[in-house]
């Protein structure tokens, strides 16, 4: 799943509404540029999700991603994600021709949501945070934080079902670095095969993030070899889409690790 930011603000220095150039236009050819590299999904955002960022508006959220998400949807022949919690514009983005919601909130979602999602036959990534981004680091206290992540999980997932999602449409993610210590990161990953009692697909978005810089002593700028290791160890201990700024390398590196798991 690659990453791509129509944002000003992106703690990764990415964004498309960053500097003078037409975003939309920018969108188009980092989104083509992804495919070529080996792209499967390409994930669409228009709020940035880094710890203590300020929310930003629907009526903003819309100026920024759907004009993408219009154009891609015509242009890109892979699926097209929206990453949003906010129902208006998960529905503009849909009917624009998305077929993913990667919500952020996904422990917390309103029922309101879901029934959206299955009236559009969408899949859904639920991905475990508490709080919001700008207060999640205050709550981070955890007895057990693979076991409390995966029962929130378990949670949605039961939610979704109950709505009439169809199972095969539910993602899980469980939000790494979303309301998480450096030491409850690693111990989620290290574990990740505990998240397999969920039975649903399991995506793992660790690209370029602190706990990575906290790790080696590095800016974000220089954290793609951590981020390629953390995404060897998260495919070998479970992981089924993998998240990520830099989809050349990453992808190299998922055909790599999947050819020495399964033996070929």
């Amino acid at each position: 799943m690659a990453i791509l930011n129509m944002t000003p603000d992106s703690f990764s220095g990415d964004g498309c509404f960053a500097g003078p150039k037409n975003p939309v236009d920018k969108a188009l050819k980092l989104a083509q540029r992804f495919v070529r590299e080996g792209a499967d999904i390409i994930d669409v955002g228009g709020e940035s999700s880094r710890p203590g960022s300020q929310k930003v508006s629907a009526a903003e959220e819309l100026r920024r991603v759907i004009p993408a998400v219009r154009i891609l949807a015509r242009k890109i022949k892979i699926p097209i994600s929206v990453d949003t919690y906010k129902p208006l514009v998960a529905r503009h983005a849909l009917d624009e021709g998305a077929s993913i919601v990667n919500n952020i909130m996904g422990t917390t979602i309103e029922k309101s949501f879901l029934r959206m999602i299955r009236q559009y036959d969408a899949a859904i990534v639920l991905m475990h945070m508490r709080g919001t981004p700008r207060t999640m680091q205050r709550n981070i206290h955890y007895k057990n934080v693979v076991s409390e992540v995966s029962d929130s999980l378990q949670k949605s997932i039961g939610k979704c079902l109950e709505i009439g999602i169809k199972s095969d449409k539910i993602i899980v993610d469980p939000g790494i670095g979303f309301a998480k210590t450096l030491a409850h990161n690693l111990e989620i990953i290290y574990y990740l095969r505990r998240f397999e009692i969920l039975r649903r697909p399991m995506l793992v978005g660790l690209s370029r993030k602190s706990f990575i810089g906290k790790v080696l002593g590095e800016d974000v700028p220089d954290r793609l070899n951590g981020s390629l290791a953390g995404a060897c160890v998260s495919i070998f201990n479970g992981a089924h889409i993998i998240r990520a700024h830099d989809v050349g390398p990453t992808r190299e590196i998922t055909v790599m690790t999947d050819a020495i798991t399964n033996g070929r």
